[in-house]
């Protein structure tokens, strides 16, 4: 009953299978739970009008991406892909075609690595083209921003202006949602490194085994369970104690590949740290140049108070001999002029000399 509550808006999926073929289909959301046989809190997982975050999830059945645009659906035998027409899915799709090509499909003339990547469980193949995808992306979105980062910064730093400011911020905004978003998928791919369960869960093919379920002719020839690599792998010893080996998967493989893009992502992450770093040190930079701008202006203020103070002498003498007062003393004496500018002006200085000794004697000003 809850199905039929479900929107029935359908939505672009490009479909590849074990055999290399892939085709593009418009399904609603209740033709896909039927078809993969998935829980509709899944499918919700990958709704792009809905902001889950980064996620790699192990069912049953499949296996749940959800790594920024790339939305998809993995199971033992297919790989669903969300949007295939989205300018930035549409390489996945391209990648996808190319990788996914089973040992049977082999041609002469394939080399040595193509042959080893066929031997992968289908699966994981499906999931390296993702994984390869989203840490190229999101590297590549980090070179971006250091190419308009590093110059702006540069830039700031020779020229305090608005226009300056305003574009580090908008720079230095986009540098924090980034590297959020790197964040996250580095999270995942930590969080599913730390845990054997976690990556059993991704083991498709060898749980279609376990429980006697028909898989693609790619993993019967590489990997069903009378193969000689397949009773190998099952005889390692298994990393988590207490649990025997045939029911525990060995993740030795799915370890490594998650292992390298791990490294891959961090490395994207280091880059992100090391610009944050030199943000961070222009901003110091800058905030050092405005405090001397400052303190430039306060000394500046200074100067100009003590001048202020010192001029007022004059003021005062002003205001004394234009007082309409008689003085007798005033009388055939026009010498005085003279030597009262003399006086008030050296008494002027002398202030003023005094004010700029005290403040820099008490480390005011830089003289």
């Amino acid at each position: 009953m809850a199905l039929k509550n479900i929107s029935l808006v359908s939505s672009s999926w490009v479909l590849f299978n074990c055999d290399g073929e892939s085709k593009v289909l418009d399904l609603d959301k209740y033709s896909i739970l039927r078809r993969l046989r998935i829980h509709a809190r899944d499918l919700r997982i990958l709704d792009p009008l809905l902001s889950y975050p980064s996620i790699i999830l192990g069912r049953e059945r499949a296996i749940i991406v959800n790594l920024e645009h790339i939305k998809a659906i993995i199971t033992a035998e297919e790989v669903w892909l969300r949007d295939p027409f989205d300018e930035n899915v549409i390489p996945v799709v391209e990648e996808l075609q190319r990788r996914l090509v089973t040992s049977g499909a082999l041609l002469e003339g394939f080399g040595e690595e193509d042959e080893q990547a066929a031997d992968f469980p289908f699966e994981f193949r499906a999931l390296e083209v993702m994984l390869e995808a989203i840490c190229s992306y999101l590297d590549a979105r980090t070179t971006e921003l250091e190419t308009d980062a590093y110059p702006a910064l540069d830039e700031l730093t020779s020229k305090i202006s608005s226009r300056n400011l305003d574009r580090v911020r908008k720079l230095k905004s986009a540098m924090t949602r980034l590297t959020n978003r790197v964040q996250k998928v580095r999270d995942e791919i930590e969080q599913l490194l730390d845990d054997d369960e976690d990556m059993g869960d991704l083991y498709l093919s060898r749980k279609l085994s376990r429980n006697n379920s028909p898989v693609s002719i790619s993993w019967a020839l590489n990997w069903g369970p009378t193969s000689p690599a397949f009773r190998s792998k099952v005889s390692r010893t298994s990393r988590a104690s207490g649990i025997s080996n045939h029911e525990e998967s060995d993740v030795e493989e799915l370890e490594m590949l998650l292992e390298a893009y791990f490294m891959q992502i961090d490395s994207t992450m280091n880059k992100l740290t090391t610009l944050r770093e030199y943000i961070d040190d222009t901003e110091d930079y800058i905030n050092i140049q405005l405090d001397n701008h400052r303190n430039q202006l306060i000394q500046l203020e200074l100067f100009l108070s003590s001048g202020t103070l010192c001029l007022s002498v004059y003021s005062l003498v002003a205001a004394v001999f234009g007082m309409n007062i008689p003085y007798t003393w005033r009388d055939n004496h026009e010498y005085l002029f003279k030597w009262v500018v003399i006086l008030a002006g050296m008494a002027s200085g002398s202030v003023f000399i005094w004010i700029m000794t005290y403040a820099g004697h008490k480390g005011l000003i830089g003289i």
